[in-house]
């Protein structure tokens, strides 16, 4: 079972032009300093956060319990100008667990209502012995030889965000999230996809973009021991270690 938690800022939409439009350069500051104070909190817990869309994050965060997500709230209301709001629910694919997260925190009411304020709704806990996070770290082949090093800087983020939109799509297809994590890096919460599905997404997605994926897969009990294991299957299909485009480690 793998446990999501949805973080979303409380009534930013209204805020951000309260009492008059705030500067553009301040409002993403703040959107990257929260993004990286959230991952470092439940970073230190085991926890592993994606940015989503900013103002909505997604974190996988497989034991940690009711009180730490509160602690999490009551630092960043006493550090920001803002604060958040979380949904928790556990299920087994990473895609039902945002699905029910977010119906949860719909259900306490809007995102841009002022009402709605720091709400903790945690569907289910996973237990230790239910515990399991599946990880993959997918990157593009060769993408310095290929694009970074002979084609505009630009040209070449355009290819990398069209290979994470095909990512999302056909993951989500198979019940598996997907995120961009910067440079070439994408990273998908991925329970219950085996070998042969996520090497059959990489190819649906080669053939749609034009590049060749690979992928390191981990399993573990919490995020950041997943993502550990999948860094190093990564890491052995870079070396060349394997001809597998997908190498899985289990702890």
């Amino acid at each position: 079972m793998i446990q999501i938690t949805l973080i979303q800022i409380d009534n930013y939409g209204p805020w951000t032009v309260t009492p008059h439009p705030r500067t553009e350069s301040d409002l993403q500051t703040m959107q990257s300093r929260l993004y990286s104070d959230l991952e470092r909190e439940f970073g230190i817990l085991g926890g592993l956060v994606f940015f989503n869309r900013f103002d909505n994050l997604i974190a996988v965060t497989n034991g940690i319990n009711k009180k730490q997500h509160e602690r999490i709230q009551d630092s960043i209301r006493n550090r920001y100008p803002i604060t958040i709001s979380m949904s928790v629910a556990t299920a087994e694919t990473s895609y039902e667990a945002q699905k029910i997260a977010t119906k949860q925190l719909q259900k306490t009411g809007g995102a841009q209502e002022a009402k709605r304020k720091e709400e903790l709704i945690i569907d289910k806990l996973v237990t230790p012995e239910e515990s399991l996070v599946q990880i993959a770290h997918i990157d593009i082949n060769h993408i310095t030889k290929t694009l970074t090093d002979v084609t505009s800087a630009y040209d070449t983020s355009v290819i990398v965000y069209d290979v994470i939109y095909n990512l999302m799509k056909e993951l989500k297809n198979v019940d598996a999230l997907s995120f961009f994590i910067g440079g070439d890096n994408f990273m998908s919460p991925s329970n219950k996809v085996n070998e042969e599905t996520l090497t059959n997404v990489l190819k649906i997605v080669d053939k749609k973009t034009n590049v060749t994926l690979k992928a390191g897969v981990g399993i573990a009990k919490t995020a950041q021991e997943a993502a550990d294991l999948a860094d190093i299957g990564l890491e052995d299909i870079r070396a060349g270690l394997t001809d597998k485009s997908v190498l899985i480690f289990d702890e």
